[in-house]
């Protein structure tokens, strides 16, 4: 891009600084003498929020990363990054914050649910697929957080000291593999590597990403991540975000002037800015992309969601024989479904199809009941007993389906931070029945609630001083009791208070509990309803003060009653089918002893849908586990996520996942059921492809991910794993069919970081396999070094 440079030249210092300071929360300036427009940036990787939330412009909500990998299918990411891509067009979004490729080293990590898998050629092949579904439309990716953002706590400080070897087979691969493929951006993370925070990290932005690999995108700050002016721009930083206590912008081009920073270093990367903005149609003289054609966002999120499901156990009951069942559906989450993780990725979707509708869609008699509720906090008040949630915000009005108001960045209908000072949620209540109502506030800032008149409540939830990253990711919860009677509407008001230039995020709820059974109460209603029908279907899951962006796990047991509800089901229904509503793994002490266990993962708008399908047979549960379930968690090989003295260590070097566990899990990575059974009829090695042909044994059309997988014959100079994900395929096929599939075995899966990339010698197994100890097919092969 030649014209580039010349467009270079007629900028002045100050304008090129300004290319690389975020001028608001979201965007970079533009500069109309160059043709420039803004660069206009915004959260992924599950939809498209855009600049902030607008109550008449929804975002479609795709399933959480771990779903879109445990479908083991580059091609259905790049399926779900087009749509992404659409998405981000019709909302005037340039670049999506997204995908994230941090390795899924303990499942305690708290963002977990954000990244794909414990393997990082699994990793970077899904993440290909969607970054080259996204860049169609000619909207840029930033794949994150550039590197070792593998946990939550201390995140903005921790040093996390990573071996050599280590980081470059398992951390870096795949950003490795992503700027291959041409990946247009990458996020640097807010903790620090080797010493070094990634904001400024020049050896591994710089001299590996830039130099080594040929990066010729951007590489931008996670917001307020960089700290230091001249570090940052000798670092290989080339875009701060956001405004807010950004350390360039005057600062930047003093530090040039003074000769602290060369310009050339300047104009690198202001040349990597307009590379990007002609790249997504923002610089004119340059041509435009054709997007692909327009995809139907629900259809594509709902094949996501039914291609995720991993089918963990299975005696024979699914699919289920016909709709005519009286099925039991029981689990808070079947009726408010939890289909997003918590924190930025978060967005608002046009509906929410929860498992309890999609299964009342499809079956002639549907009970249900709530049976254990784990939520601490309680759910946003909606239902046929409320009126319409108005909502105003002084000059600007709208309604929400639910009492629930969320924005991050610009408020709705326009308006400038300043313009606000007072968000007011009003609606009327009617109770069904009589007795104690508990109201709820949950959120951040000053709040007045008043149910009928009585004022229940005026204050703060948080302590004076709290960080404004804590009030985002640590909401607080009041509750109130009122007691009411049936069938008289009650006025309820909530007013939240901003403080002047705050309301540039804003997270309120209004909750509400009727009156009815205590937790015991509950639990033996379901296991009634459950022993009066001919299935249950139980919905356990997490929740968003569990599992989220912000903070760490401090279990993997499901909260509340949720383990002694399905057991005292299972007691009574021999068919009883658990429903894991959880974005990464979960202990199930239960898991023996029920018919059925499907994991569905956080799965997006169309969970019901998608899962009513898979239950009744109409969709094949087609996903296999991206990481390794434990069936205890002393068994993981590594769980801690607490830094001592301001780093963590990783130790435990390339041994993480499966490549580092001792114990038989409860499910092994890559496993996963079908509704269909496969024969592995052959398995040959040509040049750098393994050939496997297999047959679908069963009576019905079905879906097999062919898994290779590579293990030394003899010990060699440097230690390795047993055995190691190679290269993979999803194949179909009728039933009796027999297919061929070809996958390739790249150098670099026999290969090993010794200070360069180094080929072992020797003999290794090739093993073609449904799941890691689930082999099917193995032979021996010779391979020959590298100096």
């Amino acid at each position: 891009m030649t014209d580039i440079d010349h467009l270079l030249d007629r900028l002045t210092l100050d304008e090129k600084v300004s290319l690389l300071t975020g001028q608001d929360f979201w965007s970079l300036p533009a500069i109309p003498h160059i043709g420039l427009r803004s660069l206009v940036m915004s959260d992924g990787p599950v939809g498209v929020r855009g600049t902030g939330w607008a109550p008449e412009d929804p975002s479609i909500a795709l399933p959480s990363p771990t779903a879109l990998a445990a479908s083991w299918d580059p091609e259905l990411a790049a399926e779900a990054g087009r749509l992404l891509g659409q998405e981000a067009r019709r909302k005037g979004v340039h670049v999506v914050l997204g995908p994230t490729v941090n390795l899924h080293r303990t499942p305690l990590n708290g963002r977990h649910f954000e990244c794909y898998s414990e393997d990082p050629l699994l990793t970077g092949e899904i993440a290909v697929g969607f970054v080259r579904g996204v860049q169609e439309h000619g909207v840029g990716t930033t794949v994150k957080h550039l590197v070792g953002n593998d946990f939550e706590t201390d995140r903005m400080t921790v040093d996390v000291r990573i071996p050599e070897r280590a980081l470059r087979e398992l951390y870096l691969a795949p950003f490795e593999r992503v700027a291959e493929a041409g990946g247009w951006g990458v996020m640097s993370a807010y903790n620090a590597v080797n010493g070094e925070s990634m904001a400024q990290n020049g050896r591994l932005q710089d001299e590996i990403l830039k130099r080594e690999w040929g990066f010729d995108g951007v590489v931008v700050s996670d917001w307020r991540a960089a700290r230091d002016t001249v570090g940052a721009a000798l670092g290989g930083l080339d875009i701060a975000m956001p405004a807010m206590d950004n350390p360039w912008g005057p600062a930047l081009a003093e530090a040039v002037r003074s000769g602290q920073v060369p310009v050339e270093v300047i104009d690198d990367k202001v040349r990597r800015v307009l590379r990007l903005a002609a790249r997504v149609g923002a610089l004119d003289g340059f041509p435009a992309v054709t997007p692909p054609a327009t995809v139907d966002g629900a259809a594509v999120a709902h094949r996501v969601a039914a291609r995720s499901f991993v089918l963990a156990r299975n005696d024979g009951v699914l699919p289920l024989a016909g709709r005519h069942l009286r099925v039991a559906v029981i689990g808070a989450l079947a009726q408010d479904a939890r289909v997003l993780g918590g924190g930025s990725a978060q967005v608002v979707p046009p509906h929410v199809i929860s498992p309890l509708d999609g299964i009342r869609a499809v079956f002639d008699e549907v009970g249900y009941a709530i049976g254990a509720d784990p939520r601490p906090f309680l759910p946003a008040a909606q239902g046929p007993e409320w009126s319409t949630f108005r909502i105003d915000l002084g000059t600007y009005r709208f309604e929400v389906p639910t009492a629930a108001v969320r924005w991050l960045g610009d408020p709705p209908g326009g308006l400038a931070v300043h313009d606000i000072t007072q968000l007011e949620l009003s609606t009327t209540y009617t109770p069904p029945v009589a007795g104690e109502h508990v109201f709820a506030i949950s959120g951040f800032g000053t709040f007045e609630l008043t149910v009928g008149d009585q004022k229940l409540y005026q204050g703060s939830l948080h302590p004076p001083g709290t960080g404004r990253a804590d009030l985002l990711l640590h909401p607080r919860e009041q509750r109130f009791t009122v007691t009411l009677p049936a069938g008289e509407p009650v006025a309820v008001t909530l007013r939240q208070s901003f403080e002047p230039g705050t309301a540039h995020s804003a997270g309120t709820t209004l909750g509400l509990r009727p009156p009815g059974p205590d937790a015991d109460g509950l639990i033996a209603e379901a296991v009634a309803l459950a022993a009066r029908s001919d299935v249950a279907v139980v919905v356990v899951g997490t929740t968003e003060q569990v599992e989220s962006e912000g903070f760490d796990r401090t279990s993997l047991a499901l909260p509340g009653r949720q383990d002694e509800l399905v057991a005292r089901v299972a007691a009574v229904n021999p068919r009883t089918v658990v429903v894991v509503n959880a974005g990464s793994p979960v202990l199930l002490p239960w898991a023996d002893e029920v018919a059925a266990v499907l994991l569905t993962w956080f799965p997006g708008q169309e969970a019901g849908a998608a899962l009513a399908a898979v239950l009744l047979g109409e969709e094949e549960p087609g996903g296999r586990l991206p990481t390794t379930w434990p069936r205890r968690e002393a068994d993981c090989p590594v769980l801690a996520v607490e830094p001592r003295d301001g780093f963590l260590a990783y130790d435990e070097g390339v041994l993480i996942g499966y490549r580092g566990w001792k114990e038989r899990p409860l499910y092994a990575f890559g496993s996963g059921l079908g509704y269909t059974t496969w024969a592995y009829d052959h398995l040959v090695v040509e040049a750098d492809e393994a050939v496997v042909t297999l047959t679908n044994s069963g009576e019905r059309a079905g879906r097999e991910v062919v898994q290779i997988y590579l293990a030394p014959l003899q010990n060699g100079p440097v230690p390795r794993p047993e055995r190691w994900l190679a290269g993979f395929a999803p194949v179909e096929a009728g039933p009796g069919e027999t297919v061929t599939v070809r996958i390739r075995l790249p150098e670099r899966a026999f290969q090993v970081w010794d200070d360069g990339w180094r080929t072992l010698p020797g003999r290794y197994a090739v093993t073609a396999a449904h799941a890691l100890d689930d082999p099917r097919r193995t032979i021996e092969i010779e391979k020959k070094g590298s100096a």
